[in-house]
């Protein structure tokens, strides 16, 4: 049979753009993320108006005070020591958990035999499930006590000898409850975040990549500092990230173990408060339209700010580089 007697198939009439299912499916896609900027505007908008009397009345230093007073008749307020507290036990808990989430990540993807990684990895998506009620009730009657034995008691005296860093360490509250207690229930906590999400990107590096590198001889630490974590360096800062932030917005963990005293910790063994805390303690406490209520509102303002620096830094630090 000759080529030119060959026919091509009938091809089915195809759809225009612009018929009637299209434009309902576009106007659905189009709500739904419409909605998503009203949802975020009416809560910084909500906010900021229930926080306006605390600003107006005690100005920008409201942001830097360290007086926390809600005596009626009395009523001074400031946001200095609950966001101090917010960042540092946000960032300790950082530190805690980045190193571990990434010696779990690199064990699952380059060293777990198989029968292993399945209950490994769900083991670390079943930690996220946990309630952070959980969490701060296994902190106060597990990490609070082994914090106050084994670390504040047994090492205090001998890492507070260490020249320049030694203050971190000296305290005078052995209750147990303080700010290193709150960096770990935060770890603990922001761990599967971060480990589930370096483990899923470290998956997704090409094989022949990583095979490429061993055939050159590379060991498996060189692969994953210089193929791996370049490959995914855009996702692991993300994961990072979502972990900070769930840590800078926890609340009822963190109140268990963090002591609540409206004080700057100038060690890691003293007790101190954070935003989320002092709202959840005091929020259901105060009067509906009171200057306190109104302060509560602010500093929660605060934090919906802190978070948007904290994403706005991520996203500068991912920029494109220029050569």
């Amino acid at each position: 049979m000759s080529a030119s007697t060959i026919t091509a198939p009938p091809i089915g009439q195809r759809r225009r753009v612009g018929e009637t299912g299209d434009k309902i499916f576009a106007a659905i896609c189009f709500g739904s993320g419409a909605f998503v900027l009203v949802l975020l505007g009416a809560i910084i908008v909500t906010l900021f108006i229930g926080g306006l009397p605390a600003f107006q009345r005690f100005g920008v230093e409201f942001i830097w005070g360290t007086v926390w007073n809600p005596v009626e008749g009395r009523e001074e307020f400031g946001a200095g020591v609950s966001i101090v507290g917010t960042i540092v036990s946000s960032l300790l808990a950082i530190i805690f958990a980045v190193p571990v989430a990434f010696g779990i990540a690199f064990f699952l993807t380059e060293l777990a035999p198989g029968w292993l990684k399945r209950p490994i990895g769900t083991a670390i998506e079943l930690l996220a499930a946990v309630p952070s009620i959980i969490y701060g009730m296994w902190g106060l009657f597990v990490v609070v006590p082994f914090v106050q034995k084994n670390i504040q008691l047994a090492l205090g005296e001998q890492l507070s000898s260490i020249p320049l860093i030694g203050f971190l360490f000296e305290s005078t509250n052995f209750a147990g409850t303080s700010l290193f207690s709150a960096a770990i229930v935060l770890a603990i906590m922001i761990l599967p975040f971060i480990a589930a999400t370096m483990r899923d990107v470290f998956e997704q590096v090409p094989a022949v990549y990583k095979e490429s590198a061993y055939g050159l001889g590379a060991t498996r630490w060189e692969v994953m500092t210089g193929v791996v974590i370049p490959y995914t360096r855009v996702s692991l800062v993300g994961g990072v990230m979502l972990g900070l932030g769930r840590a800078l917005g926890e609340t009822m963990a963190v109140t268990f173990v963090i002591g609540n005293a409206n004080r700057i910790a100038t060690s890691l063994f003293d007790s101190t408060t954070t935003i989320a805390s002092v709202i959840a303690m005091e929020f259901p406490e105060s009067l509906a339209g009171s200057l306190q209520q109104s302060a509560l509102f602010a500093i929660g303002f605060l934090l919906f700010v802190i978070s948007f620096v904290v994403l706005a830094v991520s996203r500068w630090l991912l920029r494109p580089r220029l050569k």
